[in-house]
């Protein structure tokens, strides 16, 4: 691909060719990321003597983390997505500038994020669900990840920019380089100099911050489509608005992971103890695994669908969505597979706890039994998103958590107590998908009653 030409392509090769030049990098890089993650899991279970209590620590950070990718991803997808629906529409200015806004906002975001949690941190991760036993792991975990937390989001802002800009190889390159490097400082830091989990977060944001450098001098090429002008840093106000418009959507999905992940905490604490906490992490990390491959699939997507819908080729927008969700439910589908067959070997991996490994295996098979259901409503949710459809993307992000898994998270167990936790999953999957498909066919039906190149008559929003 040509560093001096827009990806014209994506209007006018074969959609299903499309989706797999720039899936299988996604998929790659996604599935790299969530190993990424997993490996501070694994080491960090395995930590003598004291392994089932510090992955307990590291589960009681979800929600934080959850809020920050929340925040990175309000500026990151936005202003990747509306990078893709201008050089859809060969306004090569106007994505340049959206590159200089983004980087300014994910500094912006990023500091005042840490800067605040920091402040708060001990408070903050009580009421997510730590007690006396994993408040240390937890508090030394956070503390070293917030510190670095502007690089993560500019990181993972530009990598989505990069993905989006017609660059899918060196996003996956920089996440695959990334994940190796983590695999070996991880270890290091941890054991050889004897940093416990304050080794894994030190690792993890050394690595970040090696990326990002390359991530900075690619966008000072100013042989490429979109690089930084000379004025690399600065705010438009008209650009800001529309890109966190389009990134409120995934924001607030993951927001609501947020909120989810306390509830989850909460309960389980209250229901089963620490290590129930600690269950719901490993089955977590198992199942982010399989999300993060649908991911690759969505991100892979993002840019076919912009370009394709800011160029007006509505046949081609409906295409990529079928056939996304085709793969995304393949994924998912194997993932409820798993859970069910193999529990027992997937959790034996990041913990040797006996009474640990059980409370594991148990939630993963309970918690994903209606998991293939997922695929279909994630890449609902991400299409209204890639097509700047925010309210729909809103709404579909938040009917599964927010809507659906809360209230049953709530009260489920008061009925059963534990087990309702888990089971409340399934239940939401079911509801979310019959939501999803409602919405879907309604919009492909409106998409199949316009020519290519016509304008919208009606807000499809």
């Amino acid at each position: 691909m040509s560093n001096i030409a827009a990806p014209t392509e994506l209007g006018t090769d074969k959609v299903s060719s499309l989706l797999k030049r720039y899936a299988i990098p996604a998929i790659i890089a996604m599935t790299a990321s969530s190993l990424y993650n997993m490996v501070d899991s694994i080491f960090i279970g395995n930590m003598p003597s004291v392994g089932a209590y510090a992955i307990s620590g590291l589960a009681v950070t979800f929600p934080l983390m959850n809020l920050g990718t929340a925040l990175g991803t309000l500026v990151g997808v936005g202003s990747s997505t509306l990078i893709s629906m201008l050089l859809g529409q060969r306004n090569y200015d106007g994505a340049k500038k959206v590159l200089t806004n983004a980087l300014t906002l994910n500094i912006i975001v990023g500091l005042l994020f840490s800067i605040v949690v920091l402040i708060f941190l001990d408070p903050i991760l009580l009421f997510f669900g730590a007690s006396e036993n994993t408040l240390p792991y937890a508090k030394d975990y956070m503390t070293y990840i917030l510190i670095g937390n502007v690089v993560t989001h500019l990181y993972f802002g530009l990598n989505n920019i990069l993905r989006a800009s017609g660059n899918p190889k060196t996003a996956m390159g920089l996440t695959i380089f990334t994940v190796l490097f983590n695999a070996v400082l991880d270890p290091i830091f941890i054991y050889v100099f004897d940093m416990g989990i304050k080794g894994a977060a030190i690792a993890t944001v050394l690595c970040q911050l090696i990326s990002l450098m390359y991530s900075l001098r690619f966008f000072s090429n100013k042989s490429r489509v979109v690089h930084f002008d000379k004025k690399v840093l600065g705010i438009d106000k008209r650009i800001a608005k529309s890109t966190l418009s389009i990134g409120v959507g995934p924001f607030l999905m993951n927001f609501a992971s947020c909120i989810v992940s306390i509830f989850i905490n909460t309960q389980l604490k209250a229901y089963g103890g620490d290590l129930a906490i600690g269950a719901y992490g490993i089955a977590n990390r198992i199942t982010f695994l399989f999300l993060m491959i649908g991911m690759g699939f969505n991100q892979g997507m993002q840019p076919i669908a912009g370009y394709n819908y800011g160029a007006k080729l509505y046949s081609r927008v409906s295409q990529v969505f079928k056939q996304t969700a085709f793969c995304l439910t393949v994924v998912t589908t194997l993932c409820c597979l798993m859970s069910l067959l193999l529990p027992d070997a997937a959790v034996s991996i990041f913990t040797q706890d006996a009474v640990l490994q059980e409370k594991s295996a148990a939630g993963l098979r309970l918690m994903n039994c209606m998991i293939w259901s997922v695929g279909f409503s994630m890449v609902s949710a991400n299409f209204y998103q890639c097509l700047g459809m925010v309210k729909k993307s809103i709404f579909l992000s938040l009917s599964r958590q927010l809507l659906i898994l809360v209230p049953l998270i709530y009260t489920l167990p008061l009925f059963i107590g534990e087990r309702g936790v888990w089971y409340a999953f399934p239940i939401s999957d079911i509801a979310a998908l019959v939501i999803a498909a409602i919405l879907i066919s309604r919009t492909l039906k409106e998409f199949s009653q316009l020519k290519d190149g016509e304008d919208i008559a009606t807000n499809l929003d």
